[in-house]
């Protein structure tokens, strides 16, 4: 089933929501693509019936960055509230409490990038271009670069990937943190679906829970993160996947039960 914009949709396929930029040739995100990206993100974290999600740009390309035609003829106010919508765009995806993974063919270069940056797991293609080229251009990230990139790989090399705006080819990707996994350019999708299959029939309300703790908790000290932790723990102890769980372990041994998502 899928759900449709005029450049993004939301395919559901086996309880793995697909959200499917498809605005060729580069799928350069304009104010419309943020806007439905926004839209798909928030359905794709309502439905019941999506347990994780995939976030793909096609075969060529991920996404190559902010349309600059749009932007060039814009105001200084008008660009400033394209970048807001951008962030308010990729939060929306940061924020689905499933398991996410983007799988980069191609460019993902600045919002690119970025919109790569909020997914918990990224596989790229060994074709992927990834970078914040943003300075060549006399600006910086705006919408979350500056801030998901160095959580990911560290300050030091988050600076050297922003000031110089270089492109980081799959294989430096993959040894610096930047991606998770490379894989041909056949098969990006297929991994990316294979991973988020492990989650179709899993406990739903447990992976939102481990999610919003880890994501939760890095913006807190450890002290606060501990007692973020604690309080996800103790609501799941009122779930009846937790019963099931133990019981199915007891009887049966682990990674056999069957889970509802209550």
């Amino acid at each position: 089933m899928a759900v449709e914009g005029e450049f993004v949709r939301l395919d559901v396929r086996d309880a793995i929501g697909t959200i499917r930029l498809d605005r060729p040739p580069m799928n350069a995100l304009s104010r419309r693509c943020a806007q439905e990206i926004q839209s798909a993100a928030r359905q794709a974290a309502d439905r019941t019936d999506v347990r994780a999600v995939i976030v793909y740009g096609g075969e060529k390309v991920f996404a190559a960055g902010a349309d600059l035609k749009e932007m060039a003829t814009m105001p200084p106010a008008a660009v400033a509230a394209q970048a807001a919508a951008l962030s308010a765009a990729f939060r929306a995806v940061a924020d689905i409490p499933k398991p996410t993974v983007a799988a980069i063919a191609g460019f993902a270069l600045g919002g690119g990038c970025e919109l790569a940056l909020c997914c918990d797991r990224r596989i790229a293609a060994d074709n992927a271009k990834i970078g914040q080229p943003e300075i060549l251009l006399g600006i910086i990230p705006g919408a979350g670069g500056t801030q998901r990139l160095p959580r990911l790989i560290g300050p030091a090399r988050a600076k050297e990937l922003i000031y110089t705006g270089r492109f980081v080819e799959a294989a430096e990707a993959l040894r610096i943190g930047l991606v998770d996994e490379v894989v041909t350019r056949d098969d990006v999708y297929g991994a990316a679906s294979r991973w988020a299959a492990q989650f179709a029939a899993g406990p739903a309300l447990a992976l939102a829970a481990a999610k919003a703790a880890i994501d939760d908790g890095l913006d807190v000290d450890l002290s606060n993160g501990l007692a973020l932790e604690a309080e996800a723990f103790a609501a799941l102890a009122r779930t009846e996947d937790r019963v099931t769980g133990i019981r199915s372990f007891l009887d049966h041994g682990p990674g056999k039960a069957t889970f509802t998502g209550q």
